[in-house]
């Protein structure tokens, strides 16, 4: 690990094994400053992700203390439940990150930011092992959301995509969606025009990024276990996070051109579950920052009213 901070991803990548699943981890150490000594920053990745599409977020939250980002089962390389014949049920995911912070952390307190769907796996958790609550001194929500109506989608878009991903569930459509749809031949040539990749290649400003979030979209589909993400994206379709409160605040960052949620309902449903709400927006055209984003472009994620309560953990 390098001593001072490196710009370099693969600098804080080492394996992860976790309950017998092999994957990554990312692990940031603290600045050297007093202000950032002993704070712990736990990031949850969201759906169809690797630890490399979110190192400009990693490089913000490591401005407020070391920061520690899991691979999950399925996703970023990280060998399936479906390996130790498990389902990748928003309860094994809720199980498999309160064993990580009970090994990671033990004694000490950490903040959590959770980014769409890793945020809802970080509420789940929380909904069933509470105790794991005393521990959280701040929580954050980027872009995340706790209840099937937060989708803005069309019902025959929803239906299409809640049957689909049950489809892909199974393992031959699987294997067959993998080694078709997903070829890299396949996914260079038709992906950039499905509806949900237009709202990502429309933050590109020039051909050659266009090319480059092509060539970060052809990894991240190939690097993600297929079953699980239909079965994880069949379950947040239906998902109703509301049935249990937690004890903690939370704070809300959304996309103010979200084409995925409503905010003024992900709202309404946070207060739900959360003792506490605080938010605000930042200026986008989709649901998250570009795969080509930066620590500078990350940072827009961030408000300057959360920057400062991230500055004062403990």
């Amino acid at each position: 690990m390098p001593k001072t901070r490196s710009k370099n991803h693969a600098d804080y990548i080492v394996p992860l094994n976790m309950n017998g699943l092999e994957g990554r981890m990312l692990k940031m150490p603290a600045p050297d400053t007093k202000q950032a000594a002993g704070r712990e920053v736990l990031f949850v990745y969201g759906h169809h992700s690797t630890l490399e599409r979110w190192w400009g977020v990693a490089q913000v939250l490591n401005r407020y203390g070391a920061v520690t980002a899991p691979d999950l089962p399925g996703f970023g390389g990280m060998e399936s439940f479906y390996r130790i014949g498990k389902k990748p049920t928003l309860d094994n995911m809720a199980d498999y990150l309160a064993a990580f912070i009970k090994l990671r952390y033990r004694r000490k307190k950490l903040a959590i930011v959770g980014l769409s769907y890793g945020f809802i796996v970080a509420t789940r958790m929380l909904q069933k092992y509470p105790e794991l609550t005393k521990k959280v001194t701040l929580l954050v929500s980027l872009v995340g959301f706790a209840h099937r109506d937060d989708f803005t989608f069309t019902k025959p878009r929803y239906y299409a995509y809640r049957y689909g991903s049950y489809l892909l569930t199974y393992r031959p459509a699987a294997a067959l969606f993998y080694h078709v749809a997903l070829n890299p031949w396949v996914l260079r040539s038709f992906y950039g025009r499905t509806h949900n990749a237009k709202h990502k290649y429309s933050l590109a400003e020039t051909a050659e990024e266009i090319a480059q979030i092509q060539e970060v979209e052809v990894g991240l589909w190939r690097d993600n276990d297929v079953r699980t993400w239909g079965f994880t994206t069949n379950e947040f379709l239906q998902l109703d996070n509301c049935k249990v409160r937690v004890n903690l605040p939370v704070w809300h960052i959304g996309a103010k051109n979200d084409h995925f949620f409503d905010n003024r309902l992900v709202e309404q449903h946070l207060r739900v579950i959360f003792t506490g709400f605080e938010s605000a927006t930042f200026d986008m055209k989709a649901h998250a920052p570009s795969v080509l984003a930066d620590e500078k472009e990350a940072a827009a994620l961030f408000p300057a009213k959360l920057r400062r309560h991230l500055a004062k953990l403990t």
